[in-house]
């Protein structure tokens, strides 16, 4: 009977492992598409992959972390898509996501689909998505304080903001000196975000 049950947890173990590896596998083999996708179809179709993947696995954050990612980075690049529209497949991905763990990383994820929300028309906006994006940001900030995609999203939007509403360049720099800072000793545990370093070292430079 022992040696029955040690033979059934080794298996259980194999299967396991099995699983993993293939997990890991297809997570990198979509990652490496953030290089080559170009249109919004194709960073549509990567976050539906990214969704299933999620779906399968159950347990795992990350592939509704980056359908969440596909689908900002469409919203960035693309001027007319419907930013409400995308950014509640973007919450509902998050949603997912949070289900399994509430992190930092997911906020700034939510912090981007508002901005993106709150860019449609400023002026109008501010009070409602603005506030939101930011708030996001906090929360984040609670979570992990040393989190550098946190402070290059705040940067940005100190960046963006007209000096007389209390943004502009020279407010930006030392939060993207944080963030390069931050960037600069992070080390991601494998699949982990890693994006925004050269991003916020190009954004640096047009603040000197």
């Amino acid at each position: 009977m022992k040696k029955f049950i040690a033979a059934m947890a080794l298996l259980a173990t194999i299967s396991v492992n099995a699983q993993s590896e293939k997990y890991v596998q297809t997570m990198k083999t979509n990652l490496a598409k953030f290089d080559s996708v170009k249109t919004t179809a194709d960073y549509q179709a990567l976050a539906a992959t990214f969704e299933r993947i999620g779906d399968a696995e159950k347990t795992q954050w990350l592939p509704y972390y980056y359908a969440g990612l596909a689908l900002t980075t469409a919203g960035w690049m693309d001027q007319n898509m419907d930013k409400d529209a995308n950014a509640e497949k973007i919450k509902a991905v998050c949603t997912k996501a949070e289900a399994i763990e509430k992190n930092a990383e997911v906020y700034t994820i939510r912090n981007m689909a508002a901005t993106q929300q709150m860019i449609v028309d400023p002026q109008s906006r501010w009070m409602s998505y603005g506030q939101e994006a930011s708030g996001y940001l906090q929360k984040g900030m609670q979570l992990d304080a040393n989190n550098p995609r946190l402070y290059y999203l705040q940067a940005m939007s100190v960046f963006g903001t007209p000096e007389q509403f209390g943004g502009g360049k020279a407010k930006a720099k030392p939060i993207f000196e944080k963030a390069i800072a931050l960037f600069k000793a992070e080390t991601p545990k494998p699949l982990y975000p890693h994006w925004g370093q050269k991003e916020a070292e190009a954004k640096l430079a047009e603040c000197q």
